[in-house]
């Protein structure tokens, strides 16, 4: 590798940029560690019923399936930089690889439920890693008037596995089996860690080696986002703050988080270098793009439940119907990547927000008889919408730190998008619940033999089923069965209404957020 160069940066600062003899392949490179992290979070969510049947376990405890990856991959975000440091970028990089590809094939031989939550922290723990590292080396990699077009190269990584785990998960499980989900991920962390190996260099400039461990900031740490996620993942299962252990679990996470912060902050060579959010943009950009991990996350939870629940769509369809939205904000990505260059990067993530906002108000006038092109369109929208907040936003906050500091921001910055989507899913099914049950009541309310509506509709299901062969009684209370039957229906349908209508006023009172980032100077 050539040496560091220094050009201006996107603060005006000098930065420094490491030239590669192959950019392209670098980027390549990267971007396979990054996509199979992102696509595993994914992917397993259209599995879990075939491996309840498989463990012989109920609804609640195979949710952890999911969850303790979670765990895993978010406490190795946000240590990423530590790593680095301990055990220096690359090397970290292929051991996460590594780590990554061996949870994968065990979890795939899982024979028992708890092998299967050992080997998804296995994979955690290695997956985890991937993402801040590659953000860091792509930014580091180009010079600062292609930093932009950077951070769009890293969101196709993230934004295609998304759109593809739910179709190539519902593929594979049904035409292979659950196992297959796991091994699939065999081939492309193969590619990376070839790819890794051959184009990946450390630069000069990065601090290596620690000379003391802070495991104080680790025990803390593991306690905070164990608990954190803990909370969000079981508090609505649990009604929340009636339930004393999820009462406890929120007061020790709260001290424990706070507590953290204080340690860090007093620590020579701490786990999370909370210093660089010093810098405005970044700190700025970090609460920005939390609500837009709620935004995005809170969505992809939402429009499954809705497809699949209400509309009767199966999982393949559903998945079909969700592909568009990520095949239009993979093909803008480019795009926006070029006019960060151009445009003040603040306006470009109000257009963004602009675009999510109209998107997720039509989504929020949705019937029951919505069809294909009803929902394809806000969809598009969306998917227009989600790059030039994204994109720009990751630019912005990340270009705000010098380089040898870019590992320790994008682990916050990506710390804050997962949290994020964490706490849409605990929100939004919060939500969904309480408000299904507030327009059940009031629906309900309007129902009775005085509404002529009502009699009129009741009688005519009842003539359905007499012509049927159906007694007259039996007749009579099947009609009100399915009369209730499709209240429930219609109340879920205005509760998930609201839940957009939630989605669009996070995204309005976030706005003043972004005149506080200082836009790049030429």
């Amino acid at each position: 590798m050539n040496s560091p160069t220094q050009t201006a940066g996107a603060s005006g600062a000098e930065e420094i940029f490491v030239p590669v003899a192959n950019r392209g392949m670098l980027t390549l490179a990267v971007m396979f560690g990054t996509f199979i992290s992102v696509m595993d979070a994914n992917i397993v969510n259209m599995a879990m019923p075939h491996m309840r049947g498989t463990f012989g376990v109920d609804l609640s405890s195979i949710t952890w399936v999911a969850t303790i990856y979670t765990i895993a991959q978010v406490i190795m975000i946000i240590m990423a930089a530590w790593w680095s440091t301990l055990l220096g970028r690359k090397r970290y990089y292929l051991w996460s690889v590594i780590l990554f590809t061996l949870g994968s094939v065990l979890a795939g031989t899982s024979n028992t439920f708890t092998e299967m939550l050992i080997y998804r922290v296995i994979q955690g723990f290695g997956g985890g890693g991937l993402i801040p590292v590659s953000q860091a080396i792509l930014r580091e990699s180009y010079p600062a008037k292609q930093h932009g077009m950077a951070m769009a190269i890293f969101a196709m990584g993230v934004v295609l596995a998304p759109a593809m785990g739910p179709i190539v998960g519902g593929y594979l499980t049904e035409e292979y089996g659950w196992p297959w989900i796991f091994y699939v991920n065999v081939p492309f962390a193969a590619v990376a860690l070839f790819m890794v190996n051959t184009y990946v260099k450390d630069p000069p400039y990065l601090k290596r080696g620690i000379k003391k461990v802070d495991w104080g900031g680790i025990f803390l740490l593991t306690v905070g986002l164990v608990g954190l996620q803990v909370f969000l993942e079981r508090g609505q299962e649990e009604n929340w703050f009636e339930s004393g252990w999820i009462t406890f679990t929120a007061v020790l996470t709260v001290v424990t988080i706070a507590f953290l912060v204080f340690w860090e902050l007093r620590t020579p060579e701490p786990i999370i270098d909370f210093r660089v959010l010093r810098s405005v943009s970044l700190s700025a950009g970090t609460c920005i793009i939390l609500i837009f991990g709620i935004v995005m996350f809170g969505v992809n939870f939402i429009l499954p439940q809705f497809l699949q629940g209400l509309l009767g769509y199966s999982p393949i369809d559903a998945g079909l119907v969700l592909f568009p939205r990520g095949m239009v904000l993979f093909l803008i990505l480019p795009l926006v990547g070029r006019l960060y260059n151009y445009v003040d990067p603040r306006l470009l993530i109000c257009t963004g927000m602009g675009l999510a906002v109209y998107s997720l108000a039509q989504l929020s006038g949705l019937t029951l008889d919505a069809g294909f092109w009803n929902i394809l369109t806000p969809l598009v929208f969306l998917g227009l919408g989600m790059p030039f907040v994204f994109v720009t936003m990751s630019t912005l906050a990340l270009t705000s730190v010098p380089p040898s500091d870019a590992t320790a921001a994008a682990g916050l910055f990506n710390l804050a998008r997962r949290v994020g989507g964490n706490i849409g899913f605990a929100v939004l099914a919060t939500l969904i619940e309480r408000r299904s049950a507030f327009h059940r009541v009031t629906l309900v309310s309007h129902i009775n033999e005085l509404n002529e509506t009502f009699y009129t509709y009741k009688a005519g299901l009842e003539a359905k089923l007499i012509r049927a062969q159906v007694d007259p009684y039996t007749a009579s209370v099947k009609a009100l069965g399915l009369i209730d039957n499709l209240v429930n229906r219609h109340a879920t349908m205005l509760a998930y209404n609201d839940a957009y209508w939630f989605l669009v006023v996070l995204f309005v009172v976030t706005l003043p957020l972004i005149w506080i980032l200082r836009p790049r100077r030429e």
